[in-house]
């Protein structure tokens, strides 16, 4: 039998098939609620286009549909050693020649494909105004936002306008914030009680800050106290405020990165009563304006600063002087704060005392070492989907942070080279296996760029001019002062914004680079740190604001102080247990030998840990 005679035959059982009146009645229909819908749009999609060929249509259907009851032809099918293959129709059939000349027709691939055209159209029509915003906002943001859910529980109609030209009202009628959606509050809440419910010891995520809230709430050692904070704002952050809250004092708080802040947390807070002025995706100018709003209130005078980056402690300096006259303390958090706190210092502008939390052991070690080892990695990924395995990547600054990064570089299988202008740390860069570099020697065929020094201008216009196309650039330390981001905005180069926070810079030749967070910190503005990290370090805090508010007068000078290694102590042990840990306790004669308290504390302040 020809191959045309066996064509023509096809051609009539295709045709006989599609001209039946409905789908057999063994198929079933894939979605029920949709079953007329399905049927309708399966009659009205023409089969017989030459566009598609028979491997597409198999390729696109998304799954086997389950066959009718096959003949005895297919029952008794030969060998696949002795079939022929006919050439596909062009209806995208195909047929197998038995020896005996009988044709058997290859099963149901016409259907598979009208089954996948009326998904298609299906999408579409379901696909509302509405729908293609959130679905819009999904692809967008789901992956970038600082939280998970926070793109779920964004009211998009909200979006365009300013939280600054709304009048909300919390459900007790007190207006005394400014966010994103007081609606988004009970989302919010659920997201602080997760939070909490990891602080409990079964949890075992934030257990030390559960621990003093529930040892000290009796005592209220922050009776009285007036805290104005600037921080991010996350539902970790959250327990913290609330636990000060627990202690006694009053808060008003913002933000201290425009990327950072959780809006669902926000609106929980002030649906709870605090006086809080934050929302993600601030302009320089909200920025500003929210922490005046914090600090410039009639009838409510702040005497503890809590801050992060030393924006707060600024903005006071510079605008309301005279509030230092009642200011106990400032508690400072950032390397980049506690820099300029030193430069007030040793000008002799500093009013009051304060306490450099950022070098005590339990922040340095833990936050800035252990949760960048974990979230440099969840920033890049979820910003970029970038495979780490054979990627050329240059740390700027071996510090802790840069520690952690390169170390959970290395471990995924990156090419890590390290810079540094410390001699002691390039040489734990040496010795850790990573290969000393300047930044010009590497900057053209590295893949990224991650800066961590707490400098400025470390990556300048010269060397993003330099890079690959395609290299992706970001910064770990507090500021945006590492990377030359206002080099970029030039009229020669273009910006495109991919997604939420991830931005390509776009040369006259073609090549762009891929900037994250215009140059903010990564983890936090494009992901988040771990839970058991943030208890670390939101319990120093509160430590540090208990005993500077405490403290008689006079301990303390106009000066900045490390935490008391006591305190550092106490702060790790209240972690402990979360790994069922049990400490060695030394004996009198080992503690009469060394030295040493039986209780600590077990090292000088000059240890190096």
């Amino acid at each position: 039998m020809s191959v045309q005679v066996v064509a023509a035959k096809m051609a009539e059982v295709e045709l006989k098939d599609i001209n039946s009146k409905s789908l057999p009645a063994a198929m079933p229909v894939v979605q029920k609620q949709e079953e007329k819908s399905v049927v309708k749009s399966q009659t009205a999609v023409p089969s017989t286009s030459p566009a598609v060929s028979a491997a597409a249509k198999v390729a696109a259907a998304p799954e086997e549909p389950t066959l009718p009851t096959p003949s005895p032809n297919l029952m008794k099918m030969p060998q696949a050693s002795v079939l022929k293959r006919t050439e596909p129709q062009h209806n995208g059939g195909e047929a197998f020649i038995n020896p005996d000349g009988t044709v058997t027709e290859a099963p149901k691939t016409v259907k598979k494909q009208i089954q996948f055209a009326d998904q298609k159209q299906e999408f579409n029509k379901r696909t509302t105004k509405i729908g293609r915003r959130s679905l819009s906002r999904s692809i967008s943001q789901s992956s970038t936002d600082s939280y998970s859910s926070a793109a779920s529980y964004t009211d998009s109609s909200d979006d365009e306008t300013s939280p600054r030209d709304k009048q909300q009202k919390n459900s007790k009628g007190n207006g005394d914030f400014c966010i994103k959606n007081i609606k988004q509050a009970d989302f919010g809440r659920r997201e602080i009680e997760i939070a909490e419910q990891a602080a409990r010891p079964a949890c075992a995520e934030m257990p030390a800050l559960m621990a003093l809230r529930k040892r000290a709430q009796g005592e209220k050692p922050l009776a009285g106290a007036k805290i104005v904070g600037c921080t991010h704002i996350t539902a970790q952050t959250a327990v913290l405020m609330e636990t000060l809250a627990a202690l006694g004092a009053q808060c008003r708080w913002a933000a201290c990165n425009i990327y950072s802040t959780q809006n669902e947390v926000a609106a929980a807070l002030a649906e709870g009563g605090f006086a809080v002025f934050a929302w993600k995706g601030e302009s320089e100018d909200d920025f500003w304006w929210c922490i005046d709003r914090c600090v410039n209130v009639e009838g409510w005078q702040p005497n503890m600063i809590l801050d992060d980056g030393g924006d707060l402690t600024h903005w006071i300096y510079k605008k309301y002087p005279n509030m230092f006259k009642k200011i106990k303390g400032i508690v400072e958090e950032s390397v980049t704060g506690v820099h300029r706190l030193y430069q007030l210092s040793k000008a002799g502008k500093l009013c009051v005392p304060a306490m450099n939390v950022n070098d005590s052991v339990t922040k340095q070690k833990f936050d800035n070492l252990y949760c960048c080892r974990e979230s440099i990695l969840d920033g890049l990924k979820r910003t970029t989907d970038v495979m780490f395995g054979g990627k050329q990547v240059v740390v700027c600054g071996y510090g802790e942070v840069g520690k952690g990064c390169s170390a959970a570089l290395k471990a995924m299988g990156s090419i890590v080279y390290v810079t540094e202008i410390d001699p002691i740390c390039a040489l734990q860069a040496c010795m850790d296996g990573f290969r000393l570099v300047k930044l010009n020697e590497v900057i053209r065929q590295v893949d990224i760029v991650i800066t961590c020094t707490g400098n400025k201008n470390v990556v300048v216009r010269e060397y993003l001019d330099r890079m690959k196309n395609g290299c992706i650039v970001c910064n770990m330390g507090h500021s945006n002062t590492e990377i030359d981001v206002a080099s970029l905005r030039t009229p020669e180069l273009t910006w495109e914004r991919v997604r939420s926070q991830v931005d390509h810079v776009i040369w006259p030749d073609g090549k762009r680079i891929v900037l994250l967070a215009e140059g903010r910190l990564l983890n936090l503005s494009c992901s988040t740190v771990p839970t058991f990290v943030l208890s670390i370090t939101a319990t120093t805090q509160a430590l540090a604001l208990i005993e500077l508010y405490n403290a008689p007068e006079g301990r303390y000078k106009q000066d900045v102080y490390l935490l008391p290694k006591k305190m550092d102590e106490y702060v790790a042990s209240l972690h402990l247990p979360t790994f069922d840990a049990h400490l060695t306790e030394l004996t009198d004669e080992q503690a009469k030998y060394l030295g040493l308290n039986k209780n600590g504390p077990f090292k000088p302040n000059y240890y190096r840990y």
